[in-house]
């Protein structure tokens, strides 16, 4: 919805519950509903210029039971909820290489401020590093930094880059403290940074 008040058109859409299918098919007719994230190929799908997607939540955050990001094919016992992250990894490396590298141009995810702390600030790390490695496969994130992940940062390589920053909801009209972890890679260049901190107005 944001993105449409904005000028994007919203193109596809991977969702299991019937309540917000209703509610996007309504507001959104001409949208396609891919169904199960975990089913989708990357390559197959409609190429789209940004990928955006909030990895559930639930095994992140404080008020859950912080069991973190954790995926079978990674070697894991289990893949949890938030570890669907790795799904819409797999979804944007598959289109990268189904279009030469021309579609995703940026990826944005959202989350909830529990993942700078989730399993030690390990999770956090796992997030920046498969994302940079989208673009540049052989990078390496530094461990978790001693006093933990700053709230708002900015990374850069050759020819992509990467920022995040925490906003709260509450000065944007919500009425309620909802604070959440923002972050924008660009792959095609050093427009990051300026799509999270540089202001067109008020």
């Amino acid at each position: 919805l944001a993105g449409s008040l904005c000028g994007f058109n919203p193109v596809w859409a991977s969702e299991v519950e019937p309540y917000p299918i209703a509610v996007t098919t309504s507001r959104f007719p001409s949208m396609k509903h891919l169904g199960d994230v975990s089913k989708s190929n990357g390559a197959e799908i409609e190429p789209v210029d940004i990928i955006t997607f909030g990895s559930p939540c639930q095994d992140m955050s404080v008020a859950g039971k912080r069991a973190g990001i954790k995926h079978e094919d990674n070697g894991d016992e289990e893949t949890t909820r938030s570890g669907l992250f790795y799904e819409a990894i797999r979804i944007i490396k598959e289109m990268r290489y189904g279009t030469e590298g021309r579609f995703p141009t940026f990826v944005v995810w959202e989350n909830v401020p529990g993942a700078f702390s989730s399993n030690r600030g390990e999770d956090f790390r796992t997030v920046l590093e498969e994302l940079v490695k989208i673009a540049e496969p052989t990078a390496v994130v530094p461990d978790v930094p001693q006093g933990g992940w700053a709230y708002a940062d900015c990374w850069r390589g050759d020819g992509w880059s990467l920022a995040y920053r925490v906003f709260d909801a509450q000065y944007w009209g919500v009425p309620q403290r909802r604070r959440r972890i923002h972050l924008v890679l660009d792959l095609r260049g050093e427009r990051a940074r300026e799509v999270l901190f540089e202001r067109e107005g008020v």
